[in-house]
């Protein structure tokens, strides 16, 4: 396990105690760290100010609420293209050509995360407390994916390596 440092276990319990949404980090900062090229915490720290400054003024609120729906998805459509993006450049790390299983792996988890869009009554038979686990296309393919990746390629393969190397290693140390 990771060890946790006490200011950060403090700041991502402390706002749901108070009643305030609880500290996160989304998945979207990829894409804007690709379009901008920006990686500095003093640009957070600046978005925040600016956030608050906006909390406490409302005429300058409405001036940011008032932002075209078209701009804010045009903006959506570069941000969530990044990110898939970024997924596709940690794909080209996996070695579709020699395992022949990461490709099956792939296919499946890809075509199990979609399930929930595109057939939301596919999981209807499933006992309700399951619904925020199967209505997830993303948790699906991630369990799908980890699940199969543990099957075709995990521990067992890798002891199987382990142990023939340990061979080969005696059979040279025996000559």
């Amino acid at each position: 396990m990771c060890p946790i440092s006490p200011a950060r276990s403090i700041l991502e319990r402390q706002p749901s105690l108070s009643g305030w949404r609880p500290y996160t980090s989304y998945g979207q900062n990829i894409g804007l760290v690709g379009i901008t090229g920006v990686r500095s915490r003093f640009v957070c720290v600046a978005g925040a100010l600016i956030l608050m400054a906006l909390a406490m003024v409302p005429k300058a609120a409405h001036l940011v609420a008032g932002i075209p729906r078209y701009v804010l998805g045009g903006a959506a459509i570069v941000m969530f293209g990044m990110v898939a993006g970024s997924g596709m450049r940690i794909l080209q790390a996996v070695d579709f050509k020699t395992r022949r299983h990461n490709m099956m792996i792939f296919a499946i988890s890809l075509g199990i995360g979609m399930i929930p869009p595109l057939s939301p009554e596919f999981f209807r038979a499933f006992p309700p407390y399951l619904a925020p686990l199967l209505h997830s296309g993303v948790l699906l393919s991630m369990l799908t994916a980890i699940g199969l990746n543990l099957l075709f390629n995990g521990v067992c393969q890798s002891h199987l390596a382990d142990a023939s190397a340990s061979r080969t290693v005696a059979r040279h140390a025996a000559l």
